[in-house]
């Protein structure tokens, strides 16, 4: 992949700017008679542990295939967010990031997700990367007897008895998509003990360890129509809109749309396109 130089330089240089050298026990470097606005490339190199103009070369886009690792140092040095992130792995050449920047990455949301999820009139809620659910809304607990809402949406489809009768059609219909978004949910996140422990009952369950050895590349609900029992409207389908916060990767929200009764009792609606293209 090819390296937008001009791209990088304006990224990286506008955050080393705002970086205090004093913060890091340095000292503010002068330029050109004036002190300097932030770390200088000397000092990035000096905090990274580089040989001397390994910085330059970055930010002038000189260094062709850049280590990974000491991506994540100045990513992690100039306080980068996850979509900074993947947008300097981008600019210097390599692709998209092979992990998210910071291990805590994914497992939070701002503050303000809940405010929106309560704006909206169906079921909705955001889970972390690790499937634990982080915000919902009313109507959303609604769906459950009690409103006792789960703690890990994977682990409470797949593993949760109350789940399996919930989910109508369970092992036909939800059970061979979930696993497969299990396995995906791992690869960028293999050390996840979370994931990893609901991994590791699925091999040990009779019912899901075939679906795991045997796993689809079915890894995203979008779009997705299954049946599903309301606690207080009774059996129907939820179609699934699905997208995900861009601060935070392997994050998503889930908005689920109820359809009383039996699913061809409602037409599904055309997509949506520009009309450009018309």
């Amino acid at each position: 992949m090819k390296t937008n130089k001009r791209a990088l330089k304006a990224l990286l240089s506008e955050r080393r700017d705002l970086i205090e050298p004093e913060d890091h026990g340095l000292s503010r470097p002068t330029k050109q008679g004036r002190r300097a606005a932030g770390l200088s490339q000397q000092q990035v190199d000096e905090l990274t542990g580089r040989p001397a103009n390994t910085y330059y070369r970055l930010e002038a886009g000189r260094y062709p295939n850049p280590p990974i690792d000491y991506l994540v140092q100045v990513g992690r040095l100039f306080g980068l967010n996850e979509q900074e992130w993947g947008i300097l792995c981008q600019l210097a050449g390599i692709g998209n990031p092979p992990h998210p920047l910071n291990p805590s990455s994914g497992l939070e949301v701002a503050g303000v997700w809940q405010e929106a999820l309560d704006g909206i009139s169906h079921p909705a809620y955001v889970n972390d990367a690790s499937w634990d659910l982080l915000a919902y809304n009313q109507a959303f607990a609604d769906l459950f007897p009690g409103g006792q809402v789960p703690t890990n949406t994977m682990r409470w489809m797949l593993l949760d008895p109350d789940g399996r009768q919930m989910l109508l059609q369970w092992k036909e219909v939800w059970a061979p998509l979930v696993v497969p978004q299990l396995r995906a949910a791992l690869v960028p996140r293999s050390d996840d003990q979370t994931l990893l422990q609901i991994a590791k009952e699925v091999v040990a369950d009779p019912d899901l360890a075939p679906l795991w050895e045997g796993s689809g590349a079915h890894i995203h609900p979008d779009g997705d129509e299954r049946p599903i029992h309301h606690a207080l409207k009774g059996p129907g389908h939820v179609t699934m809109c699905a997208a995900m916060p861009l601060g935070a990767p392997g994050a998503r929200l889930i908005v689920l749309i109820y359809h009383p009764g039996h699913k061809k009792q409602h037409t599904r609606v055309p997509m949506l396109r520009s009309r450009r293209s018309d």
